[in-house]
């Protein structure tokens, strides 16, 4: 019997922000300690061999918990966020009969609310109008991130990816796959092409990166920003936000 004021089935806990804001390691460390298992909301790492410039979970990162979203098609493929809607409903019932808790992670907007405010796809509705209601078992918590400090963590992320031979990566999938597909022309892979075809040396071209990801991080909020029912912590308090209410709402 359920105790009185403690809701008796396991949350969705989402956790959003801006790319570079350490989401990744907010949700291992929350979702480990929680029982969790991680469902990544990102237009980017769904697509496979698609793996350092698209800053995808490392395999040691999803050994320690599992997770989900990543790797489901080829970049020649379509991937709407209807079905990844359809996608993200069919893991958070799985992981929740396994007894265990589903995070939703990431920082496509679009897909994040799909999922939190049951998108009806059918219909020609607004942004605001999709968010009057969100899923009542939904905990959504941003994580906040002081503007400089972010775009540090954007330039040092773009020098790594660059060091970790994005370049060798990009070249092999311009091979196999046409570099005007719609997975290509997104992210870093359009300036290494760029880089391939000495349009730019490697400084220009990490520095032309770090601004490409730093604009997306500033579209990002802005898509955030205005939702109410996000609340916003620093990266350091957000295990501690979704702890307590995991600890007083449902008694986990």
């Amino acid at each position: 019997m359920a105790t009185p004021g403690i809701r008796s089935e396991p949350p969705l806990v989402v956790i959003v922000g801006p790319t570079a804001s350490g989401k990744t390691a907010a949700a291992i460390e929350i979702a480990k300690r929680h029982k969790g298992e991680i469902i990544c909301a990102d237009s980017r790492t769904i697509y496979r061999e698609m793996n350092i410039g698209t800053a995808k979970p490392t395999a040691a990162e999803q050994a320690i918990v599992p997770h989900w979203g990543l790797d489901l098609v080829n970049p020649s493929e379509r991937f709407t966020v209807a079905d990844f809607k359809q996608y993200a409903i069919q893991k958070i019932t799985e992981i929740r009969s396994r007894g265990h808790i589903p995070f939703l992670v990431g920082g496509t907007g679009l897909y994040v609310d799909s999922v939190v405010f049951n998108f009806d796809f059918s219909k020609r509705e607004t942004k605001e109008e999709w968010r009057l209601d969100p899923r009542a078992d939904a905990v959504i918590v941003g994580i906040a991130t002081e503007k400089d400090v972010l775009r540090d963590r954007i330039a040092k992320r773009a020098e790594q990816m660059f060091a970790d031979d994005v370049v060798e990566e990009a070249t092999l999938l311009g091979k196999k796959y046409d570099w005007k597909l719609a997975a290509m022309t997104g992210n870093i892979y359009p300036v290494i092409r760029a880089y391939l075809e000495k349009e730019a040396n490697l400084e220009e071209s990490i520095e032309k990166f770090t601004t490409q990801d730093w604009r997306l991080a500033k579209r990002q909020m802005t898509w955030f920003r205005p939702n109410p029912f996000i609340e916003w912590c620093e990266s350091t308090e957000v295990g501690l936000y979704v702890s307590s209410r995991l600890a007083s709402e449902y008694n986990l």
